[in-house]
């Protein structure tokens, strides 16, 4: 039986950076993951890496300070996922003074220090594309930069880049127990049983559960918080985004989604329930469809909202009241050299800071694991896809435009985005669509999805749809019907 250096337990963001910060500085690395990777809180973001422009009213400076700095790393190092956003403020009676919104934007543009993303500025909104969907009260505005990224693609490349640099990727694979035996630990898992001479503890809101597994009490308490978002056909015809105050000191965010449609969201609310089957509740749902018509013109219902999910975050327990009022900091442990076999738990975090993260739990590890004493590399180094600069994204749609002029441009956009310079790893010499073999529909392909199952572990049509291309919201039952189909006839034994 092969013995691991380190073994992961957590396909999420945070699971996925672990190893693969610790492939590159090579250690053997098994990551396992219960179910597909990102099927948990990673893809029901709210698909945004910024600071936390409201964290500044809760004092978190270092929070937003490390966000911040994040935001402009992970735009470098992946380019082709994240892209700057440009966010539209409304300043309304009633809400947050202008000053106060003025003087938090003047801090979030130079807290984090100088990077490449546009300062906040005052706009008129009866002469701004941003204003022309508002009621008519809305006058004035802020407009300031964040960024925006596909979030389970940013997790399936984290791990795709571990395994390029030898770890062992295991989704699917659900760990039952685990308990130091002989200096290591012995991992049971329903895919078989697995030693590692550390453990890391990267579950996300299940971080205690997994504690559990491992016979370790948490070393933080973890308040599960849930964010609910509702999709709804699309509010306004231009690129930027909202930033919307409500009447309880909450923000809620409308954003441009997958051309056609606007992503509303989120919630914050205690979760007590399962972390298998978590939805938007009908209360959600309301509170978000209300959120948007206090400024849109063009109200919706929710029978107007055609998909929604909600994650929960993993948040640390530090006793606040108001569950969007606590922490979106992280805290790390290591267990005491006294009790054998390393384990390192992840407490809390935010997917803009998962990269940090992961290097500071290497970093700590690194204490007990020499293997893992190297440079920090992940700042430098792109994701699969991502080795161009951040500012040519449209440069590298153009070029594949070129090489494959029978693809529109919605498609070539999609694949620039999801792929960057790989697209042609599963594109390769095709001509037309039919050298990609079978048409599902809406530009998914044969040949697309073979490479996803082959490179990026799909198995099912939800992994493809919802967690690799974001086609889900596109296709027709049929079509889901007829992927579903070739998907079961095509499995492997």
């Amino acid at each position: 039986m092969t013995t691991y250096d380190l073994i992961v337990i957590g396909g999420g963001v945070n699971g996925a950076g672990v190893a693969r910060d610790a492939a590159g500085r090579g250690a053997s690395v098994l990551l396992l993951e219960k179910g597909d990777l990102a099927s948990g809180t990673s893809s029901k973001s709210t698909k945004l890496v910024h600071g936390g422009l409201r964290y500044l009213e809760y004092y978190e400076f270092a929070l937003v300070r490390e966000a911040l700095g994040e935001r402009d790393v992970l735009w470098s190092i992946a380019p082709h996922i994240v892209r700057p956003m440009r966010f539209v403020l409304p300043v309304t009676r009633g809400m947050r003074p202008r000053w106060m919104l003025r003087a938090g934007l003047f801090l979030y543009d130079h807290i984090g220090g100088r990077d490449a993303f546009r300062n906040a500025r005052s706009v008129r909104l009866d002469s701004h594309p941003a204003g022309a969907p508002l009621e008519a009260r809305c006058t004035h505005a802020f407009e300031y930069s964040d960024g925006w990224v596909d979030d389970a693609r940013l997790v399936v490349l984290n791990a795709l880049d571990a395994a390029e640099h030898g770890a062992d990727i295991r989704p699917r694979c659900e760990v039952l127990a685990a308990r130091r035996e002989g200096g290591e630990w012995a991992v049971e898992t329903t895919g078989g049983r697995f030693r590692g001479r550390a453990l890391v503890n990267a579950g996300g809101p299940g971080a205690d559960d997994v504690a559990g597994l491992a016979a370790e009490r948490p070393a933080y308490g973890i308040r599960r918080v849930r964010g609910s978002h509702i999709v709804v056909p699309r509010l306004f015809d231009h690129d930027y985004a909202y930033i919307l105050q409500q009447p309880d000191t909450r923000i809620c965010f409308a954003i441009p989604w997958e051309g056609d449609f606007t992503l509303i969201g989120t919630t914050d609310a205690d979760h007590a329930g399962s972390l298998d089957e978590v939805e938007a509740s009908a209360a959600e749902v309301r509170y978000l469809c209300d959120a948007a018509n206090r400024y849109f013109e063009r109200d919706v219902t929710p029978g107007d909202v055609v998909h929604s999910f909600a994650g929960v975050r993993a948040l640390v327990d530090d006793g606040t009241g108001r569950p969007e009022a606590a922490t979106r900091g992280y805290r790390i442990s290591l267990s005491e050299e006294g009790e054998g076999a390393p384990l390192v738990g992840i407490w809390g975090g935010k997917i803009t800071s998962y990269r940090h993260v992961a290097e500071d739990a290497c970093d700590k590890l690194a204490q007990r694991l020499p293997v893992l004493d190297k440079a920090h590399w992940t700042a430098e180094a792109p994701l699969p896809g991502g080795d161009f600069g951040r500012t040519a994204q449209h440069h590298l749609i153009g070029a594949l435009k070129e090489l494959y002029p029978f693809l529109d441009h919605r498609d070539v956009v999609r694949i620039g985005r999801a792929y960057g310079t790989r697209a042609g790893d599963w594109l390769g010499e095709a001509a037309g669509w039919d050298d990609l073999g079978r048409q599902f529909g809406c530009g998914l392909s044969e040949a697309e999805v073979e490479y996803l199952r082959r490179n990026e572990w799909a198995v099912s049509a939800e992994d493809v749809l919802w967690r690799r291309t974001k086609l889900g919201l596109h296709m027709s039952a049929a079509e889901v019907a007829g992927l579903e189909s070739y998907l079961a006839a095509t499995r492997s034994p």
